[in-house]
């Protein structure tokens, strides 16, 4: 069975992720240790025993739920399960890098964490009279519908082209307001605003992608030694330099998820391992299926020790 780990990203985060992968796995205690020798925050009491707004910030997310990551698909190593192909969900993707051979694991954490450390401070730069910029997900509206409503504003865009019926959206606090009356007024059925400090994914962080490319610039990026899918492209990364191009276009460029996820089906993927904190991308993938159905495909979670020990190797 052609299995594909899908890693989640920012927003998936919870108070106490990753405590049972850290007591079950010594190979899981030597990810914690190699991020830490990167960090100026004490990595496992944060995030075993920190708050939910000491988790939404950008600049601990980021490290925290690439570790969490990769510390799933450690225990899933360990156990035998192996991926065919990989996939990221936004800050998601940085995981998929190291898992296919791209990025080295003695780069990731502290270019994650500079790189999130940047884009807090450039999201800080654009609180406005309203409050913070942030995003929010606008359910039950096709993303082409999103796209018209949001068309001439510098303030607010399409996000995350996450499923059919949900895209997420970047903007100012101000922008986000204004959209939420345009967005209803257009049929959506419901806005939600997630757990994120930062317009990202869209222009607004182009001064954070000018910045981070300073950071990119020497670091070797390899090719992929697996399929490495690419929320820029929705396809297959050919190269590292590839792959070293599109994480500067990422971060101004929306996750186009249905493409992704489409593609994945399309190249033999049967089964869809959420790797990492949360259930969403499984939940997007189960919609997705509901809309257009394909027979065998298997979606579960795999990011706690009982998640990973029910699933057959």
């Amino acid at each position: 069975m052609k299995t594909a780990f899908l890693f989640p990203g920012q927003g998936a985060q919870y108070p106490g992720m990753g405590q049972d992968l850290y007591q079950e796995s010594a190979a899981v205690r030597e990810l914690f240790a190699a991020a830490q020798d990167t960090v100026d925050f004490p990595v496992a009491d944060t995030l075993f025993q920190g708050s939910e707004d000491d988790l939404k910030r950008t600049d601990i997310t980021q490290v925290a739920i690439t570790l969490v990551n990769l510390s799933a698909a450690a225990v899933l190593r360990d156990r035998g399960i192996l991926p065919d192909a990989v996939a990221g969900f936004s800050l998601g993707e940085y995981a998929a890098l190291v898992t296919a051979g791209v990025l080295r694991l003695q780069d990731v954490f502290p270019l994650v964490k500079a790189r999130g450390e940047i884009m807090a401070e450039e999201s800080r730069m654009l609180a406005d009279a309203a409050g913070a910029p942030g995003m929010a997900a606008v359910i039950g509206l096709a993303p082409e519908a999103v796209t018209a409503a949001l068309a001439g504003r510098d303030d607010v865009f399409p996000a995350n082209l996450n499923s059919p019926k949900q895209t997420v959206i970047s903007g100012t606090a101000a922008g986000l307001e204004a959209a939420r009356d345009l967005l209803k007024e257009a049929g959506a059925r419901r806005i939600i605003v997630l757990k994120v400090s930062g317009p990202f994914h869209s222009p607004l962080m182009q001064p954070a992608r000018d910045r981070i490319a300073g950071l990119v610039a020497d670091l070797p990026f390899h090719d992929p030694q697996l399929p490495l899918y690419s929320n820029v492209t929705g396809r297959p990364i050919p190269s590292g330099e590839d792959a070293k191009r599109l994480c500067l276009e990422h971060i101004t460029s929306p996750v186009r998820w249905v493409e992704e996820q489409t593609a994945l089906l399309q190249d033999g993927c049967e089964r869809f391992l959420e790797v990492g904190p949360g259930s969403v991308l499984g939940g997007l993938m189960q919609g997705l299926l509901k809309d257009f159905p394909q027979e065998g495909i298997e979606v579960q979670a795999a990011g706690t020790i009982d998640e990973i020990t029910s699933i057959n190797q």
